[in-house]
């Protein structure tokens, strides 16, 4: 069942406020990591994406970049060890740093602070029935099934093909968690969720 209309206004509420004043005391730290990335990547140290948005709609959802282009990689999927992450990357991501300027997403209403995490195009292909329930609502910086895989990189390099592994085992486990997620959503099950992604749990 997806969220009433009562808790939708409650929940974006919620993520007006959170990323109003996340953007007040962290966009010092944004600044600095964009011109450091800048700096690193010998590019724009922002970096944007489409991204699957609620209700299937595209947006561009925006990052510090942590990448660099190396000829011959092509994928989507990001393990660890991948050579497109910079060393600067690697510790921005493992800060979750490179995350702060979705933010803004948040603020713009394109995003959520907890929810589903936004795929690139042809995932969202994939759900059928009752899984598509997952884009009722806004896709989310964390959640369920990004606090579950957070070590997604070291789990997707233990494996010869990322990308079948990443698809045909992750991705049904990470809808399964949405759903679960979505049907019992609450206010104070959000503010969990962003603890646990604060404290690292």
């Amino acid at each position: 069942m997806a969220l009433s209309r009562s808790q939708a206004m409650i929940k974006r509420g919620f993520d007006i406020l959170g990323a109003s004043l996340g953007l007040v005391f962290a966009w010092w730290l944004v600044v600095f990591a964009w011109l450091a990335a800048t700096i690193d990547t010998r590019q724009n140290g922002f970096f944007t994406q489409s991204r699957i948005g609620r209700n299937g709609r595209l947006f561009r959802v925006i990052k510090i970049r942590t990448m660099r282009n190396v000829p011959g990689v092509d994928t989507t999927v990001t393990a660890r060890g991948d050579p497109r992450i910079t060393h600067l990357g690697r510790l921005l991501r493992k800060a979750k740093i490179d995350e702060l300027p979705q933010l803004i997403n948040v603020l713009r209403g394109d995003m959520s602070f907890v929810g589903p995490r936004p795929d690139v195009p042809g995932f969202a292909d994939r759900l059928t029935g009752e899984d598509r329930i997952i884009l009722s609502i806004r896709p989310g910086i964390t959640g369920p099934a990004t606090l579950k895989y957070r070590d997604e990189e070291a789990i997707l390099a233990e494996h010869t093909d990322p990308d079948a592994y990443n698809r045909d085992v992750i991705f049904p486990d990470k809808v399964r968690l949405n759903r679960e997620y979505i049907e019992n959503w609450s206010l104070s099950g959000d503010i969990r969720y962003i603890w646990q992604t604060i404290a690292g749990r």
